[in-house]
This record gives structure tokens, sequence and C-alpha cells, in this order.
């Protein structure tokens, strides 16, 4: 048998509702949040925040473009759509518990019975005609069960909400990272090509002079690998050119048109050497770096801390339905209408009818199951705190981890540029000193390696410090607000 609620807590209870209606829900009240008070530094100039959504944060036409596409087509986001319409018309159902359910209704009978069976020996003929409303089995929300269960089916609506959210933000950010490791990826192949072109003329210039003479076989050997690891280089970076197209347009739900796809960066094929693209590319979002001191707080506008509150909050709600499955439920059932044994009858004076048929259920035994389910919506609302505790852990460790990263780039990014420098200058001094015959050409294949080496680590970080932006943008839920 189940354990009864404690004697002081059914006086309680008992005086509350006489007094009104009463909701056996515990009071929510925000969890602390389990991190530091405040977001760490990343020692670079504060970004202006961000509240108007994706659109203000691109800045890149072509890149804006295709996540405008991506919206529009891709099959995820579709589904995070569909979900909340499921999740509002489950809510709607909940709620529908509140009121009565009001139903009209008219009919009309006519029966016969046989002479045999009346007392006079004549059939007899009977007719009824009736119209009326009814209430059926409206439950009194005394102990606010019904309350609850909508309570819970809106929070979970608002859950689902922030889960779709989350998904675009999510969404939009993939889309960049795609298109901009394309964009990288188109410049690491023009980089390759061209590289393959110079070293071609190289071989091209050491092959007619070991004809005649001027130049030994193992100069040639050297130049014939060259312009083979070129080739390579080449022939992987048009491969994965390819494959990152096809992870763009899996994303976007559709084949990006090539006017939104990224422009190579420019070279300069003419010239004697292997160069870099002679313009770094522009940045193609804002940079939302909060200032330091921010309070961690800013981590609760993120979309799936909003969804873990909403959810420990419907949890709070099923534990209050639980509750009232101890208490009484009354529910009432009621007609209202006329009835006549002639139609035209049916509305005169005299013709109203009704019933009112209340009803009381109390528990008495259940084999426990009441107590078993109050211990399951206890437990559930334990997971829900700790699920959204982890949530906001996990939110400040990547928002941090971000943070940590932008701290270094601009270092990064100066040093690479100054490594570029010497090795373009380390490259052109070996050439001319291969020409000249003062040197090797192996001094001038070490110092290629390392110039070519150079310029793809450069693209990589160029890469590393546009994805650091989206990160950042994602891990702060599309942005940060002033509070």
């Amino acid at each position: 048998m189940q354990r009864a609620l404690p004697l002081r807590s059914l006086t309680l209870v008992a005086a509350a509702v006489l007094a009104g209606c009463v909701n056996l829900a515990p009071d929510y009240q925000a969890p602390a949040l389990p991190v530091p008070a405040t977001l760490p530094s990343a020692n670079v100039e504060a970004a202006t925040p961000l509240d108007a959504g994706w659109r203000d944060f691109f800045v890149e036409p072509k890149l804006r473009g295709t996540i405008e596409l991506a919206l529009a087509n891709n099959r995820d986001l579709r589904v995070a759509a569909l979900n909340i319409e499921r999740a509002r018309a489950q809510y709607g159902i909940a709620r529908a518990g509140l009121f009565p359910t009001i139903d009209a209704g008219a009919g009309g009978s006519r029966s016969r019975t046989p002479g045999s069976l009346s007392t006079g020996g004549e059939p007899r003929y009977a007719t009824q005609y009736s119209a009326d409303l009814g209430l059926t089995s409206y439950e009194i929300d005394l102990f606010g069960r019904v309350r609850n269960l909508s309570e819970a089916a809106l929070q979970s609506f608002f859950q689902t909400e922030a889960t779709q959210r989350g998904t675009q933000i999510s969404l939009v950010a993939a889309v960049a990272t795609a298109w901009l490791q394309l964009a990288a990826d188109e410049q690491r192949l023009q980089l390759a090509r061209h590289t393959l072109e110079s070293q071609r003329r190289s071989f091209d210039l050491i092959q007619r002079g070991h004809g005649l003479g001027a130049q030994s076989g193992l100069a040639l050997a050297q130049a014939q690998s060259t312009v083979d690891a070129a080739r390579a280089d080449a022939a992987a970076f048009d491969s994965q050119v390819e494959q990152d197209r096809n992870a763009l347009a899996l994303l976007v739900g559709a084949t990006p048109p090539a006017e939104l796809l990224p422009t190579p960066a420019a070279t300069d094929p003419g010239t004697a050497t292997a160069s870099a693209p002679t313009a770094e590319p522009a940045p193609a979002a804002r940079l939302l770096v909060p200032p330091a001191g921010r309070p961690s707080s800013v981590l609760q506008q993120r979309p799936d801390v909003l969804a873990a509150k909403h959810a420990l909050r419907a949890s709070n709600a099923d534990i209050g339905a639980a509750r009232a499955a101890f208490f009484p439920r009354i529910a009432l059932t009621a007609s209202a209408g006329t009835a006549s044994s002639t139609l035209s009858g049916l509305f005169a004076s005299g013709s109203s009818a009704w019933s009112f048929a209340p009803s009381i259920s109390v528990p008495i035994f259940d084999g426990g199951a009441n107590r078993a389910n109050l211990r399951v919506a206890e437990a559930q609302q334990k997971i829900q705190l700790a699920s959204y505790e982890k949530t906001v852990q996990t939110a400040f460790r990547e928002v941090a981890d971000a943070l940590a990263e932008r701290r270094t780039l601009a270092e990064r990014l100066d040093a690479q540029r100054s490594l570029l420098d010497a090795t373009s200058r380390s490259f052109s001094l070996s050439q001319s000193l291969f020409r000249s015959g003062a040197s090797s050409y192996l001094d001038v294949l070490d110092a290629q390696r390392a110039y070519y080496a150079a310029q793809q680590t450069l693209i990589g970080l160029q890469l590393t410090e546009q994805t650091n932006r989206l990160t950042i943008y994602k891990v702060l839920g599309g942005g940060w607000k002033e509070s």
C-alpha cells in the first residue's frame, strides 16, 4: 500500500483548498552557475555586441547568400522547425485540459411496442426528440494536476524552440566553416599549381643545361623530383576542393550556384618563383569578443543552456502533477437542454431537461504506483539539474577555449608572415647562387620547400583566424548582449 503524505502536509493542503486551488509543484529557483563569475579575457580589443542576427555578423556577400540558401533548404533545420510545430500542438492538447469540453447534440427516436407486450393488448408507439448542451468529465483542478501537466508541455515547447535556434546557429556556423575551408583549399590549390608551373620552368632550364653539359645528372634528377612532388600536391588539393564542394552542398541542401562560391585568391603565374596570393583574404565575419570582466551569465543566452533550463522547469511541473495524484480528483458531467414527444413541442414551455453527475475519485490502494511515479519525477528533476549544470560548464569551457586561441592568433600570424618573408628571400638568394655556380641545386630545393611550407602554413593560419571568429559566435549562442 502506498505511504500517505504527512498529516501536517495534508492539513496545510486542505486549508489551501478551502481558500482556492493549490499548486503542489516545488517553487522553481534558478540554479547558481557552477562556473567562475566572469568569462576569461582574450587580451584583445573588445568587439561590439551583437543581438541582431547572423546577417549582421557575416560581412562577406557570397557567404551570406550561401547561408541564406542553406537556411531555406537544409533538412536538419526543416526537421527542427517541424519539431516546434509538434511541440506547439502538444502544448495545445495539454492546455485544453484546463477548460471544459462542451458538446451540443440533437436527436430523435421512435419505437413500437407490440400488443403482446402492452397492457391493453394494442401496439404502442413512442416518440422522443431532444436537444442539449453537455459537459463531459471536466476535472476541477483543485491540486494543480492539469495545470502542471500544461506547464510541463509549455516548457517542453520552449525547450524545442531553443533547440531549433541552436540547430540554426550550428548550421550557420557549419556552412560558414565549410565555405571558408573551400576558399582556403582553393587558395592552396592555386599555390600548388603555381608552384608546379614554376618547377616545370626550372626543370626545363636545367634539362637544357644538362644537354649542353652545364648541369649534372644529379641536378636534373633533383629538379624532376620537385616537379613530381608539385604534381602530387596539385592533384591532392584538386581532389580536396571537390570534396569541400560536396560537403558544402550537403550542408546547404542543394548545389550552391557558382556565383556564391568563393573566388580563388589571385596569383602571379608569370614570376620566376612560386609566390603566395598577393593579398590576404578579408575577414568574412565580425569579431565578437566580449570585453574583460563580462559575467558568466552571458552564457544563459546560449540555446542549449536555455533548453536545459526549460527541461528543468518542466521536471518541476512533473513533480507537481505526481504529487497531485495522491489527492482526490473531482470530475463533473452535466447536460442541459429540452426534450419532447413531438418536434413542435421541443422548445415549448415545460420541456426543459437536465442532468448533473459529479464524481470523486479517491486513491486508496494502487500497489505503490503513485509513490513510484513521484520518485521517478523527483529523480528526473535531479537529472535535469545535473544536465543543466553540465551544459553550463561545457559552455564555459568552449568559450574559454575559443578566447584562449584568439589571444595568440595575432602573434602567430605576425610570426608566420615574417617567416614567409625570410624564406622568400632565402629562396631567391639560393636561386641566384645556383645560377652563378656558387651552390648546388640541393640548396635551392631546401629553400623552395621551406618557402612553399611557409605559404601553406600561412593559408592555414588565416583559415584558423577566420574560423575562430565563427567559433566565438557559435559558443556565445549567436553573439552576446550588454546586460
